[in-house]
């Protein structure tokens, strides 16, 4: 039925959750299975040397943070006995990211968790969720505790 499946993750436990549904549906579908995590390039501007220097400590950071996230990815594939790929996307949104990395690698479906922010708390922070559905063309599976 599915042929690829997409699953974005920022290492929360609501991602990782959607890890575990993606790879039970891969063993039944047989489906391919690619673990994604995307970093925003230039979450901050700024201006003089001082700003280089942070924005390489960022990068470095990040970078970090994403291999976690996906070694943590991995392994729930490993345990659910799917051979499952980890990848790692630049974009200045992260909805946008995946929803082009999706694009790239002839995902099918979309599994991705939701935090279920609400009010308040959703305007100020937003939604990547949100933004992926809302420009998705592809079947988008939404994963919450």
């Amino acid at each position: 039925m599915f042929k690829h499946i997409l699953v974005p993750i920022d290492g929360s436990h609501t991602s990782l959750l959607a890890v575990d549904k993606a790879a039970g549906l891969a063993k039944t579908f047989g489906s391919k299975l690619t673990a994604l995590y995307v970093i925003d390039p230039y979450p901050f501007t700024g201006v003089g040397a001082e700003f280089a220097l942070g924005q390489s400590q960022y990068l470095s950071a990040a970078k970090a943070e994403a291999g976690a996230a996906l070694g943590a990815a991995g392994e729930r594939m490993r345990q659910a006995g799917v051979a499952g790929e980890t990848r790692v996307v630049e974009s200045h949104a992260i909805w946008r990211g995946i929803l082009d990395a999706a694009e790239q690698d002839g995902a099918d479906l979309l599994v991705i968790g939701s935090h279920g922010r609400r009010g308040l708390e959703m305007l100020v922070m937003g939604s990547v969720t949100r933004s992926v559905l809302a420009h998705s063309k592809i079947t988008t599976l939404v994963v919450r505790e």
